[in-house]
């Protein structure tokens, strides 16, 4: 999965294919309106006030986000010193760059790209939509001899998955999991590890030195995550808009992702020494960051309607509002988050 999604040159995050949109392989919030921005702006707003300093996106798609963002603080008087961008895609930071200089030229002097973490002192947000979601992940069968990770092999004419030996350190894992639930996983059962939570997490925490890490995903907690419904795990695939779940095709030339298990982030992150300061829906989080209000001000617009829909998209539990989860973790930070006010499920993880 890290190959097919970031080999230099070849990794579909590494080529130069358009991704999203209308004309890419799928459609993120940001991209679908403004107002997912405008709520996230609300909730930077809380903490840039107290703490001042940056906002780190990390991994800022089209650049569609970063500039709604910056526009609404600077409407809000609240921009940061400076936005930085964490990017692996020479790709995408060129149509980042495009569309900043486009939509914002007046702020993209605060604008810098990165090629790694910053250093420890980074007070301010950092920000990751649809980002956990690409993180590699490990795939495992349950059998009779106990959990086998699944690996991919070669056998002409092309990818086949292989079960592989005996890996203490996955009957562990799959051990803890199965304590996390109450139940047994069966023989056949497949499903996902992302092992790379815990230093990922750790990264960033490190580089933090106050304020908030959010994050919006697709997900679960682990006893919905780990599910008898879910016996075939969640791995899928996107390309030109269809959704499938054979990552083994279309190598480097579609998205690979997985849900995200909010139970292992929220673990992840107390053992890198944040604190799970907030966990709920997609639409409990933009309502809490003022949405309703947002929605008030283009009213008498002409194109309020369309508003309304792109709010339904965001919102209503059979798009993208229940399916959709945000987790707030904070460090140096005590107060209630905005986002979180309305409806906080952290004791569903």
């Amino acid at each position: 999965m890290e190959l097919a999604l970031y080999a230099p040159g070849l990794g579909y995050y590494s080529a130069g294919a358009r991704r999203f949109g209308a004309g890419g392989d799928y459609v993120t919030a940001p991209e679908i309106t403004p107002l997912f921005a405008r709520c996230l702006a609300r909730q930077c707003q809380q903490i840039l006030l107290r703490t001042g300093g940056d906002i780190l996106e990390l991994g800022a798609g089209s650049g569609t986000m970063a500039a709604d963002l910056l526009t609404e603080l600077e409407a809000l008087g609240c921009l940061p010193d400076r936005y930085r961008i964490l990017e692996v895609s020479g790709a995408l930071r060129v149509q980042q760059w495009e569309t900043l200089s486009h939509r914002i030229p007046h702020l993209l002097s605060r604008v810098v790209w990165l090629d790694g973490l910053p250093e420890a002192g980074l007070h301010g947000v950092i920000l990751g939509n649809e980002v956990l979601d690409a993180l590699p992940v490990r795939r495992f069968r349950m059998t009779a001899q106990g959990p086998r990770p699944l690996c991919v092999a070669w056998e002409e004419p092309g990818f086949v998955w292989r079960l592989g030996s005996d890996d203490p350190s996955l009957d562990e894992a799959v051990h803890e999991i199965v304590s996390d639930i109450g139940a047994e996983l069966p023989t056949g059962y497949e499903s996902e590890i992302n092992r790379l939570l815990l230093p990922w997490l750790a990264s960033l925490a490190e580089c933090l030195s106050a304020g908030l890490i959010l994050l919006i995903d697709y997900g679960y907690p682990r006893r919905e995550y780990y599910h008898w419904q879910r016996a075939m795990g969640t791995l899928l695939c996107h390309y030109r808009h269809h959704v499938h779940d054979d990552p083994l095709i279309l190598v480097g030339l579609q998205d690979i992702t997985a849900s995200v298990d909010f139970t292992a982030v929220a673990t992840a992150a107390v053992a890198a020494g944040l604190r799970v300061a907030g966990y709920t829906s997609q639409s409990y989080f933009l309502f809490g960051c003022g949405l309703e209000t947002i929605l008030s001000e283009v009213v008498e617009r002409d194109d309020y309607l369309e508003f309304v829909r792109q709010v339904k998209l965001l919102t209503l539990p059979s798009e993208m509002g229940e399916r959709f989860k945000a987790i707030g973790l904070t460090k140096g930070w005590e107060a209630p988050l905005r986002g979180f006010g309305g409806f906080d499920e952290r004791g569903r993880l």
